[in-house]
């Protein structure tokens, strides 16, 4: 399953739909929303440089900007796609009966809703990452479509975009665009979850070497009774360069109509109830050799390719969904009375929302600089900005949510109110696109992989007496001994923030310097066994997930300041009580890696586990016995 909630307006073309009738007849002007599938070695983005204590400011400063014409171009996307989903889609239809209408089906592939990521040239916008995100917000609105459209062009069709041959894309795209075919993808296996590479579907080649031979099955598979297009992972046999047999995974286009394809019975799942989840089986299934994707044994990469592309548009998707319910509840809030005074008046509901506009505020900026950073020249490789992304706003979801239906009180746990079932929907946000703690384990182990390459070469460089590497280890050290300053380019005479959050990029240039320091410590101490130590690890991601949210509003903040845009010191204040929080919470986990191990809370936690799991039960005596 996915979730990315991304729709397209296919523009009109001789033989096309007809998109949202509103719509101007001409393409895009050419460059301003066309995503263009780059080719060749990407530079490493914004991240990785922070476990190294650094701050690219390039990389973030200013913030993305787009043009008054790409302004326009989105407006007239936005305003039919809003109208619809406002006026057509029942969603609290959608959630009782657990099915997406055929009608409402029918009528997003003739508003061209299906091919937003693909190129103009197979019939698709190429839209930018930019107006992908944009338009995530909008269909947020029903997690059902949202996670259908997704399944489809943010997964099940992205291997054929970022691996295909011109062949493979000239044949399926065009159909994939209209929504004439619909796609899944199917890794997942009743054995194989986040352990993507222990897959059993196996595809044996044929003696004529034209066929490969698919068998097997796959879970919890969206669009699964819907798709005529399935991205498969499979395992297959290969020979390596010493003449061995090896099994790698490989990764095929599958057609519905070669047979042997079925699916079983919907799933009836807690949330995102009208999205088609099923499980799909591969019997003696003949694929053609010519439907491989990529090369023969590349199939794990390719996965993993693909969902790390298309996580960074849940920020914008979740900012959506939040805003609705901040006018939702804010309404409510301002017109129940209790105690002779509305909910608004008191102290602890203030609080709410000021933590539902901070978590939103936090979670879009996050999504729409990774956006930018994703369409500017250079394609950086983005995937572990995109990863936190995924992580901060699924957990903010939750809490958001909960929040506000806190706020509603009774009202919120009933049906006739949207609160609980955007609960419900929001729950898969944190296992999808890869659970949580997997994504927090990439993104320690990417960075720690970059930090530990970096300065194994610092540390052969000092052995070898290079006096400017010298020069600056002692200076690091002369600073951390005499508590000095940190300074690392954000504020000052060549700074980039506006001075109304110079405090707060202070202590972002404060936590990403210790943190570089505390990066070092780990890696000299552990080595490569650090990968082994996941309770560090995670208060590694959680410090540097803070510092790229930190990074992202104050870049928003700075501009919006500098622009005069509206209600710009809402964000200045905003920006401030998060970095603020951020700040402490990672004075708390840097001093806790500090103390690693055994000194620190992590043992004790791990000590407190093993004795549940040892003895599979509560272990401590209940408050009323007296048998010692």
């Amino acid at each position: 399953m996915s979730c990315g909630g991304v729709l397209l307006l296919r523009a009109v073309g001789v033989g096309s739909h007809r998109a949202l009738g509103a719509l101007p007849q001409q393409r895009l002007a050419a460059g301003s929303l066309r995503r263009l599938l780059r080719t060749g070695p990407r530079r490493s983005a914004y991240v990785k440089d922070l476990f190294l204590g650094k701050i690219q400011k390039k990389d973030v400063f200013p913030y993305p900007e787009v043009t008054l014409d790409e302004l326009n171009d989105m407006k007239q996307f936005v305003i039919p796609v809003e109208k619809f989903f406002n006026e057509e889609v029942d969603s609290q239809k959608i959630d009782r009966d657990g099915v997406i209408p055929q009608e409402t089906l029918d009528r997003l592939k003739q508003l061209g809703l299906f091919g937003m990521l693909i190129p103009e040239e197979y019939g698709g916008l190429g839209l930018s990452h930019i107006m992908y995100a944009r338009l995530g917000e909008i269909c947020s609105q029903d997690g059902a479509i949202a996670v259908t459209l997704a399944a489809h062009q943010a997964i099940g069709l992205k291997g054929i975009l970022l691996a295909g041959t011109e062949e493979q894309k000239a044949k399926y795209l065009p159909k994939l665009a209209t929504g004439e075919y619909i796609a899944a993808f199917c890794l997942t296996e009743a054995t194989s979850g986040s352990d993507a590479a222990s897959i059993q579907t196996r595809a044996t080649l044929s003696e004529d070497k034209k066929y490969y031979i698919l068998n097997g099955s796959k879970i919890w598979i969206t669009n699964g009774s819907l798709a005529s297009i399935f991205t498969v992972f499979a395992k297959t046999e290969i020979i390596d360069s010493n003449g061995f047999k090896k099994d790698r995974i490989t990764a095929f286009i599958v057609e519905r109509n070669f047979g042997g394809v079925t699916n079983g019975k919907p799933e009836n799942k807690l949330g995102i109830r009208g999205s088609d989840t099923c499980e799909v089986h591969f019997e003696n299934t003949k694929v053609p050799v010519e439907n491989v994707i990529g090369e023969v044994g590349d199939g794990f990469k390719i996965a993993m390719n693909v969902l790390n592309s298309g996580r960074f548009s849940m920020g914008s998707l979740v900012a959506g969904m939040i805003k609705k319910l901040i006018g939702k509840t804010a309404e409510y809030a301002c017109t129940r009375k209790q105690f002779n005074r509305p909910l608004s008046e008191f102290g602890l509901i203030q609080e709410k929302f000021a933590l539902l506009a901070r978590k939103t505020y936090v979670m879009e900026s996050m999504a729409y600089l990774t956006a930018g950073m994703m369409d500017s020249p250079g394609f950086p490789d983005c995937s572990v900005e995109a990863a936190m992304v995924k992580v901060f706003s699924s957990e903010a979801a939750w809490l958001c949510v909960s929040e506000a239906l806190q706020i509603v009180g009774g009202l919120g746990y009933m049906k006739d109110y949207p609160y609980e079932r955007y609960l419900r929907d929001s729950r898969i946000l944190l296992i999808f696109e890869g659970t949580n703690e997997i994504l927090r384990m990439y993104i320690a182990m990417t960075g720690l992989q970059y930090a530990g390459q970096v300065l194994k070469k610092k540390i052969r460089d000092l052995q070898k007496g290079n006096l400017s590497v010298a020069m600056e280890h002692v200076s690091a050290i002369l600073r951390d001994s005499l508590n000095r300053k940190v300074s690392l380019g954000l504020t000052g005479r060549d700074g980039v923030v506006h001075p109304s959050v110079e405090e707060s990029a202070n202590r972002l240039e404060e936590n990403v310097y210790y943190f570089g320091r505390v990066v070092e410590v780990l890696l000299r101490r552990f080595g490569k066994t650090i990968v082994e130590e996941q309770l560090a690890m995670k208060r590694m991601a959680d410090i540097v997930i803070n510092l790229y949210a930190m990074t992202a509003v104050l870049s928003r903040a700075s501009r919006s300041v500098h622009l005069g845009l509206r209600n710009h010191d809402h964000e200045v204040l905003l920006t401030n009580i998060f970095c603020t929080e951020a700040y402490f919470k990672n004075l708390y986990n840097l001093s806790q890696l500090e103390k690693y191990p055994p000194e620190n809370l992590d043992e004790y936690i791990k000590k407190a586990a093993r004795l549940v799991l040892g003895n599979k039960s509560y272990t401590c005596t209940h408050p009323l016995e007296r048998i010692f």
